[in-house]
């Protein structure tokens, strides 16, 4: 009960009040809260969009589908019942209501399309696949509303049944089933280019705003500083003699070194810094504000079946990709590879509006979307497969073989286009390849296992200290002025970033720096070794000792690290387009490389101890401070993300080095075990309860001591709000909906018999009593409402309002008795929203319904 809290009766399982043989029922509903939420209260009062359903009736709004009939109830014959309302229609009617009304009208049924209309003249809102989706309202979610999975599973069933059953009948509808067979793949293609393409432009306007804070190149002011310097090939660390590229302190007719040129130097760096991060957050602010952030916690519970309008949207899309190129060219501590996902999702969810299969379906979407957010990891590291398995472990919630192989396809696709623009600049597509293919020895498994056990304590202190700062963020007067805020990280970042060369460059140059291998003629302060002689006896080698540049970067890369950390515990959150997997690669390698040179050190300065005999390779360089570098990053990303397989994946794509994926897998899984005993959610997970999102993970495992009878709510001795299949009259069911606040409600024989019927919607008799009245003639408050399909006595009363088609004959029930993790289980392995809780068997006298609200 501590991971799934659900608010029980408070005097246990409460006895049934009788009356007569009949029991008197209760609509019931559950809770589901997160572990760290204690009352119903706690969501009321949440300051989140969310907190608008602020009562457990207004919920849940949440919008059900019911499933479309089979198709051999589709096609009937034609209703009088239109026809009569045809010639009733008058065009002053029509000029009055306005263009607003026709746009809203139905087009089939009783409200237009006198081929699938009911016989009986009752309203049909289920008919044929691509009929029933026109029509207003039905089919569709509104905003902060959950989907039912099994329901537009079942739509997207009917309809492919229907296309199916009609390729035989002409060359045409053969074309059509076709297309709609490969619409899939031709839908990822496009994501996939589309992907690519964005995650290039994105990375060329980083590289190239990034070095104008430092200078520019006059003669093509479009290049960036190595384009710019390219025939030089001049160091990170040494200006060298390019003599293309000028500093801000050059074009103001000053040297490059001194004090005054460092004070410009340093001036400039911070003013293009502010202008950037203001342009940012003032772009997220006016025009997207769901372009802040990573994105990923939002993703994860749109995929698991949330609704929130226009976070995938074109301004969104757009505002994001320029806003996460000036908040990553400001040098604050973010990355650009967590929005990549979120960029990616947006182009997935515009381009599944193009073909009507995947946008007019909300389950069928959430396949598209999974393979936009592989196609996100693949452009942003380079690598398409861990993307890929990033989507399976991290981000999906539901995730089929096809959706596994279009995920592959897409990003594919969008790695090749991604490298085909080559925004990075040399010959590989990867981020931070590493030429050197030395073995690891067995004792260094040791030193691989503690970076990982530091990784595990570094993500949770910083999910920790994090999650702080963004609820006092949420809960105080900060939170009123985020561009102020983004102004002064940036003020602060810039300030203390410049002096020390290390966090002054981009930080995936530093990344880069810290896992590739010295070489001869490197000019790089961690590579100052003076080489030495040694000899065992029988042969002498040469060992490198390090110099004062080594310890002199030590520290450097220390301040780094702790500055590093302090910066992206304020920096995630704020209004700012942000990443986290940079500053947690960062970490791990700064942490990684440190502790490398320590073995380095402790190996060459005994290279006669035992763990180290034998191991030698000729050049007597057997200690990779780089493999380090590398580990340490993998792990305190896995500490802060909580990944595992795709973790290693992304590692050794990102790198190319296959050779380490041991270290890489016991580094990855020692923090995830230290993460999960000292904090069980990762940062994602995290700030998804922060949010109050709806989200129940598939992965969380929940203990219950409880029934189904024991969390409903209201109590069993309160009233059952039901309706009647043939009793009950339109002013009946308009009375008890405004009445009551529920999502739905069972539909029984009648109230002295309640066998359940079926369950139908308050969104859908809205919509159904609404279009009725003011379409069909003769509709009015004393027509009786059917559920059924029994012809009724005539009489000289209005003409009955016939329901059928919306009423859900099929839904999920369980019993009393039922566990309550059997329960939990189903909603999250089914995505089902309600499910009726019976007794006694068959006997449906004791209807209730328990429903997945959203009260975190």
């Amino acid at each position: 009960m501590e991971k799934f809290p659900l608010k029980s009766s408070s005097g246990g399982r409460s006895t049934l009040a009788t009356e007569g043989n009949q029991y008197i029922t209760a609509y019931q509903s559950v809770l589901k809260k997160s572990a760290n939420s204690g009352s119903v209260d706690n969501f009321t009062s949440a300051h989140h969009p969310l907190s608008k359903t602020s009562t457990l009736g207004e919920d849940d709004e949440m919008i059900d589908i019911t499933p479309v009939n089979s198709p051999s109830d589709i096609y009937k014959n034609t209703s009088s019942a239109f026809n009569k309302y045809q010639q009733t229609k008058s065009s002053d009617y029509m000029q009055e209501k306005g263009d607003t009304d026709r746009r809203n009208m139905p087009t089939h049924s009783e409200f237009g399309n006198d081929e699938f209309a009911d016989p009986e003249g009752g309203i049909s809102f289920y008919n044929s696949p691509e009929q029933s989706e026109d029509i207003p309202g039905i089919g569709q979610y509104d905003d902060f509303h959950t989907i039912d999975w099994q329901r537009d599973i079942a739509r997207d069933r009917m309809r492919h049944r229907y296309i199916v059953k009609k390729r035989q009948d002409s060359l045409w509808d053969l074309i059509k089933g076709a297309h709609d067979a490969w619409s899939g793949w031709l839908c990822v293609l496009l994501v996939g280019i589309a992907a690519g393409c964005v995650a290039g432009v994105v990375d060329i306007g980083v590289s190239w705003m990034s070095d104008l804070k430092h200078g520019i190149c006059p003669n093509a002011f479009w290049y960036n500083r190595e384009q710019c310097c390219w025939p030089s090939k001049e160091s990170v660390f040494e200006e060298g003699n390019c003599t293309a590229w000028k500093t801000w302190q050059e074009l103001m007719g000053l040297s490059r070194s001194g004090a005054g040129p460092y004070i410009i130097a340093y001036f400039f760096y911070i003013m293009w810094a502010l202008l950037f991060a203001a342009l940012s957050a003032s772009l997220v602010r006016m025009f997207a504000p769901y372009a802040c952030g990573s994105g990923i916690p939002e993703i994860k519970t749109i995929l698991s079946g949330f609704i929130i309008r226009g976070y995938l949207g074109k301004w969104t899309l757009l505002i994001k990709s320029v806003g996460l190129m000036l908040s990553v060219s400001a040098g604050l501590t973010l990355g650009k590879e967590g929005p990549m996902v979120h960029i990616a999702s947006c182009i997935g969810n515009i381009f599944s509006h193009i073909f009507p299969k995947y946008g007019r379906n909300e389950a069928k979407k959430r396949e598209i979307l999974s393979a936009a957010a592989a196609a996100g990891v693949s452009v942003a590291f380079g690598a398409p497969i861990g993307g890929v398995l990033f989507s399976l472990e991290e981000v999906s919630y539901y995730f089929p073989l096809k959706t596994l192989w279009r995920s592959f396809f897409c990003a594919l696709i969008a790695a090749f286009v991604l490298r085909s623009m080559t925004p990075l600049g040399n010959e590989h597509s990867v981020l931070f390849f590493v030429e050197y293919n030395k073995p690891w020895i067995f004792f260094e498994l040791i030193p691989f296992v503690v970076l990982g056990i530091m990784g595990g304590v570094i993500g949770t202190v910083f999910i920790k200290a994090n999650l702080w700062w963004c609820r006092y963020r949420k809960f105080s007067k900060l939170g009123q002025y985020p561009v102020t805020e983004v102004l002064i990280v940036t003020l602060v970042t810039a300030i203390l970033c410049y002096p020390n060369p290390y966090t002054r460059m981009p930080m995936n140059e530093l990344i880069y720096l810290l896992v590739s291998q010295c070489s001869p003629n490197e000019t790089n302060p961690l590579c100052d070794y003076s080489m030495n002689n040694f000899t065992d006896g029988t042969s002498t080698i040469e060992l490198p000792y390090p110099g004062s540049g080594v310890y002199k970067a030590i520290w450097l890369l220390v301040f780094a690290f702790i500055l590093k950390l302090a910066l992206t515990i304020f920096t995630f959150g704020m209004k700012v387009p942000c990443g986290l997997f940079i500053p947690s690669l960062l970490l791990g390698a700064i942490m990684g490389r440190i502790v490398g040179i320590g073995v380095e050190q402790l190996a060459y300065s005994h290279p006669h101890l035992w763990i180290f005999s034998g191991e030698c390779n000729p050049d007597g360089k057997f200690i990779t401070p780089g493999l380090y570098a590398m580990v340490g990053a993998a792990a305190v990303l896995g500490g802060v993300t909580r990944m595992t397989v795709s973790l290693v994946v992304i590692m050794f794509e990102l790198t190319g080095g296959v050779g380490y994926i041991v270290p890489l897998m016991a580094a990855a899984m020692a923090s995830k075990w230290v993460g999960d005993a000292l904090g069980r959610q990762g940062i994602y997970d995290a700030h998804i309860a922060l949010n109050g999102y709806p989200f129940l993970d598939s992965k969380d495992e929940f203990s219950h001591t409880t029934l189904a009878a024991d969390v409903m709510q209201p109590k069993r001795n309160e009233t059952l709000s039901v309706i009647t299949q043939d009793s009950m009259t339109v002013e009946d069911i308009e009375i008890l909906l405004k009445e009551t606040e529920h999502n739905g409600y069972p539909v029984v024989v009648s109230k002295e018999s309640q066998y359940l019927v079926g369950f139908v919607l308050r969104r859908d008799l809205n919509l159904a009593i609404e279009n009725a009245k003011r379409l069909v003639e003769g509709i009015c408050g004393q027509s009786v409402v059917l559920f059924s399909s029994v012809q009724p006595v005539q009489n000289l009363g209005p003409p009955p309002l016939k329901l059928k088609k919306i009423l859900d004959m099929a839904p999920i029930t369980v019993t009393d008795q039922t566990p309550m993790e059997t329960v939990v289980d189903m909603f999250r392995k089914l995505g089902l929203r309600q499910t009726l809780v019976t007794h006694n068997g068959l006997n449906y006298k004791d209807n209730r319904v328990v429903r997945r609200a959203i009260d975190k």
